[in-house]
């Protein structure tokens, strides 16, 4: 569905599928039917995968013969993800377009144990063997027909079988234990189901009538086998018995599956409390806060004895800019001993967001009080004490001569990446980055009238850099993105306005709401003198969301810790390399980072830093202290141990001085690539969300970047990693010409920047036209010929200038 002006219209909370550019691994189950008798089979197949897997909700691609959609309303009922599909037969398993790994079942199976080992096979076709003579399975019998099947579909670069899983060629079967698919017929005389038994199969044996689909089976039928037929008929549940036994179930349960079985709650009796916060949790974690206050809303109304709903119920009010409403329940939240810490940090930063900072700081001291060693109430004391000392502003410009800049300026132990990003803006436009020349307002505080103000009274307000449109960072029901600033504001700005090298960040995967971000971003671009992204893929992706007459407003500029060493002076003089690799890894996020992959990503960076390790020194660079959760993965699960750099307590030059001195960094985070290519250092990148792929495709160098989703991840790495460290000179060369085409875009924006701001060049000369090297290869040309369109209109903006 489109608008009249053909902007897409986005799914309430649609997920953000960007797998082609991240290498992410889609999974799903499939099952044929062949008719309306399997039907109730296939339902106690999904019943026992809940309540075996309760975390566990990929797509249920069901095959059938051509049944009407109705057949699989009850189906539905059980599983959120259940996609209907015609066939012509069970090996069409072989053909699901749109997924890299295939777990094909029957309806003659249920799932009595844990699948994470089947969803984390990578090669081949996993099956059990036929049995043999004896009945049990035998590696040279091939495979069966009804048997499960783990399926890699990269692998499967031969034609297709159309007959039976028997003609896959040997060299890509990968045998599995008979536990993963335990034929019932071998527990004859009533022998129990053994232990570990991950899907119990009670497909006939070959030449025997098939057993009953439609609930228990005929006496002659389970004669011997009761023990088996015992553990089938725990799953023999009506709707109302199975939604329960689900929710009864501890531990953690799967944000798509929980709510889709337990909503509409039943009329009548409220439902226990712990499960509406769960699923309010869920709600929030989507964008969802107006059904999370909802669902909360209704639940402690009179309740003033429900400390943690009232905190939750605060932090999505807050999410939706009711700012009054979320601190009366986050004030109930202190009441409790157990949340009182969590809820004053929550009251801190509620008060900061609104300009509060003497009462954030006491918010925060009372929660130290409450909790001394508590790190988020710590921080925001620090944060609004160092606030309140007097700085440089007494002596600063006149308002009239500064420029406003809106961005997230980390502090303590913030993101290291967040800390030197505003000061790299700052010196494409001033020599002088400090509070003399420019005006701080946090993207996070709500602009109000004061704030409007202070905006209005300088030169110009410049919005960026960074991942700025991104949902779930400090939402806010304002504007839907990072910046907490209402449309009637926004549209009340008088001074020049310009968004300079902003990123698109929705991670892949990630659901988010985007009606309120689109309008904002609509109202954005109107107001914007300039609006540039920092890629082609935030470029791409943002135009997506504006109507046809916005489109052209949105133009490249590429992040300024790209081109630091044209920034300034001392990076560009040549460096004094020491003998090491750097490593950086992200864990925000980490399910939407590795999905099923972790434990490979894990295992494959440990054989590549044993490899790289004997040609340079191998270091962990944390811009974050959660960053580190790798080296202690690492030396956990492979017993290396990699000595850490910590830069979130560097300084800038601190930061900058080590990616400059090193040979090569490996890195995740988007300025763990960024920032050592702008000081002239070269890169591989370990893609994880789509902005890496997006960086690398703007320098034409997509080979400088491997998925973590990536098989032989491991070996690309020290591949790549030993090419880069045997001709180093020729990588740092090849960093510099990628750069000057960087440089030469970003000089073009400010010349037309300038314009806007008044402001002498802080370089000197005159911009170069826009450099664009031509692609290595055809693949790489239809990326490019976005880039070279972008160019074509840059460089006749500046002809018309001059």
């Amino acid at each position: 569905m489109t608008t009249n002006d053909s902007t897409p219209v986005a799914g309430s909370a649609s997920a953000d599928d960007r797998r082609a550019v991240t290498g992410k691994r889609r999974i799903a189950f499939a099952v044929y039917v062949a008719g309306t008798d399997e039907l109730p089979g296939l339902q106690a197949l999904l019943r026992s995968l809940a309540l075996s897997n309760p975390a566990l909700c990929e797509d249920v691609v069901v095959l059938h013969p051509g049944l009407p959609d109705t057949a699989f309303d009850a189906a539905r009922r059980l599983h959120p993800r259940l996609i209907p599909r015609p066939a012509a037969g069970r090996h069409d398993v072989f053909r699901l377009d749109g997924y890299d790994t295939v777990v094909a079942l029957t309806p003659a199976m249920v799932v009595l144990g844990r699948l994470d080992a089947l969803l984390k096979l990578r090669t081949g076709v996993a099956a059990v063997p036929c049995p043999g003579p004896d009945g049990v399975p035998d590696p040279r019998g091939g495979i069966p027909d009804d048997g499960l099947l783990v399926i890699q579909r990269q692998d499967l670069d031969h034609p297709v079988p159309h007959a039976a899983p028997k003609d896959i060629p040997e060299s890509l079967l990968v045998p599995l234990d008979s536990r993963a698919d335990f034929r019932a017929r071998r527990l004859h005389d009533d022998l129990p189901v053994p232990d570990g038994v991950v899907v119990l199969n009670f497909a006939a044996a070959p030449g025997a009538p098939a057993p009953a689909r439609t609930g228990l089976a005929p006496a002659p039928a389970r004669t011997g086998l009761a023990p088996a037929h015992a553990a089938r008929d725990r799953f023999d549940l009506d709707d109302e018995a199975f939604r329960a036994a689900y929710l009864a179930l501890p531990g953690p349960k799967h944000p798509d599956l929980l709510p889709h079985l337990a909503l509409p709650f039943p009329a009548g009796a409220r439902p226990p409390i712990d499960l509406v916060r769960q699923i309010a949790e869920i709600h929030r974690g989507r964008g969802r806060h107006d059904e999370a206050v909802a669902l909360l809303g209704e639940a402690v109304a009179g309740r003033p004895d429900l400390p943690r709903c009232h905190e939750t119920l605060g932090v999505c009010l807050m999410a939706l800019s009711r700012y009054e409403e979320a601190e009366t329940h986050l004030l109930l939240a202190t009441a409790s001993p157990d949340f009182a810490p969590r809820a004053f940090g929550q009251l801190a930063r509620l008060a900061w967001l609104l300009g509060r900072t003497e009462d954030a700081r006491g918010y925060a001291l009372a929660g130290l009080e409450s909790d001394p060693t508590d790190a988020n109430c710590r921080a925001w004391y620090t944060r609004t004490t160092e606030s309140g000392i007097p700085d440089r502003a007494a002596t600063a410009a006149p308002p009239g001569e500064q420029l406003a800049h809106v961005a997230l300026f980390a502090d303590g132990e913030e993101n290291a990446g967040d800390k030197v990003l505003p000061e790299a803006v700052r010196s494409c436009f001033t020599a002088d980055t400090g509070p003399d020349r420019w005006h701080q307002q946090h993207a996070h505080l709500l602009v109000d009238e004061a704030g409007l103000e202070r905006l209005n009274a300088r030169r110009a307000v410049i919005v960026g850099g960074g991942g700025l449109f991104l949902p779930d960072t400090a939402p806010n029901g304002n504007s839907g993105w990072q910046w907490n600033i209402p449309d009637d504001v926004l549209a009340r700005i008088t001074a020049p306005l310009a968004v300079f090298a902003v990123g698109y960040n929705v991670f892949d995967g990630q659901r988010y709401r985007r009606e309120r971000f689109a309008a904002s971003l609509r109202a954005l671009v109107e107001r914007s003198a300039f609006f540039g992204l920092r890629n082609h893929g935030s470029v791409a992706r943002v135009r997506e969301l504006l109507p046809a007459s916005l489109r052209d407003k949105v133009r490249y500029q590429p992040c300024p810790t790209t081109v630091a060493r044209h920034l300034d002076p001392r990076l560009a003089e040549p460096a004094v390399r020491e003998d090491t690799v750097l490593i950086n890894c992200a864990y925000d996020r980490a399910g939407l980072r590795f999905g099923h992959d972790y434990g490979h990503f894990l295992g494959e960076m440990a054989a590549a830093i044993r490899a790289v390790s004997v040609a340079a020194e191998v270091r962990y660079a944390a811009h974050m202290p959660a960053d580190e959760r790798f080296v202690d993965d690492l030396r956990r699960e492979h017993g290396l141990t990699l000595p850490v750099e910590p830069l979130y307590l560097f300084s800038n030059d601190a930061i900058r001085d080590l990616y400059r001195r090193t040979r090569l960094v490996i890195g995740m985070r988007g300025h763990a690539g960024m920032i050592p290519f702008g000081c002239g250092t070269p890169v591989i990148s370990l893609v994880s969300h789509p902005k890496l792929a997006y960086f690398l495709a703007d320098i034409d160098r997509p080979d400088w970047g491997v998925s973590v989703h990536e098989r032989a991840l491991g070996a690309r790495l020290a591949e790549r990693a030993h090419a880069v460290l045997a001709d180093h000179p020729a990588a740092v060369s090849d960093v510099h010409d990628r750069q000057r085409m960087l440089w030469s875009v970003t000089r073009d924006n400010l010349a037309r920047l300038r314009e806007l701001t008044g402001l002498p060049d802080p370089f000197g000369g005159s911009g170069a036209g826009v450099v664009l090297p031509a692609p290595r290869s055809a693949a790489d040309r239809e990326g490019a010929a976005d880039r070279e369109s972008t160019a074509r209109w840059e460089n006749a903006a500046r002809r018309d200038r001059a």
